[in-house]
């Protein structure tokens, strides 16, 4: 498998790559068609945040399989053991759910949340806000592929970031899958079934809640 460390406003130590290299076979035990290993080490600079100074994050690539996950810590060493835990524990999800489908296990079903109104809209008059550092900016122009663009709000700590993601219609249960490699509690995807942009979500357990979005001009 190859290992690539990478390091953001931090140098990557020998010692650090050592300690990497030598526990990526919790990986590849776990995993052994992984073909790379993507180490991202970055330094939080904020002495207010010294405890999370130092973040660790993992990404697997098997195949079209993508497993990620992420820790933060006072030291490099304690965020590589806690990314690693979550990723060992990923990992083996994905291998047992393989095991689950060969079997015939089926996944639960999403809950259906029903029709959801929408909230009326309140309009207020605001002061003129800079048309190049507002929240408007941010979704304005044309993104490529894979290409995101980050824009601060006014004088706030808010930062808007818009990303480009390319992916093919799939199912529910698709999706489900891919929440779970990620690690997020949600995912955002093109229901293959209805053409529907949707979000997957976690709720509780092994129960999940699915959301479809649609034009009243389609739904009549």
């Amino acid at each position: 498998m190859e290992i690539v460390i990478t390091g953001r406003h931090t140098q990557i130590k020998q010692r650090f790559r050592d300690v990497v290299e030598s526990k990526m076979n919790r990986v590849t035990a776990i995993a052994p068609d992984a073909q790379r290993a993507q180490i991202v080490l970055s330094h939080e600079g904020n002495p207010r945040q010294a405890d999370t100074a130092k973040r660790v994050e993992i990404t697997i690539i098997a195949g079209s399989t993508v497993v990620r996950a992420e820790a933060s810590s006072a030291d490099e060493f304690s965020a590589l053991d806690m990314a690693l835990d979550k990723l060992t524990l990923r990992l083996r999800r994905t291998r047992d759910r393989r095991k689950d489908h060969r079997r015939g296990y089926e996944n639960p079903v999403p809950v259906d949340l029903g029709t959801i109104e929408p909230e009326t809209e309140v309009v207020e008059e605001e002061a003129p806000a800079d048309v190049e550092n507002s929240p408007a900016a941010a979704v304005a122009s044309d993104l490529g592929p894979g290409e995101s663009v980050e824009v601060q709000v006014g004088d706030t700590p808010i930062v808007i970031r818009r990303k480009l993601h390319i992916a093919e219609p799939m199912t529910i249960d698709e999706a489900l899958y891919e929440m779970e490699l990620i690690g997020h509690d949600f995912f955002l995807f093109v229901n293959k079934e209805t053409g529907r942009p949707s979000v997957v979500y976690h709720r509780h357990g092994w129960s999940y809640g699915v959301f479809e979005i649609d034009t009243p001009e389609h739904v009549n």
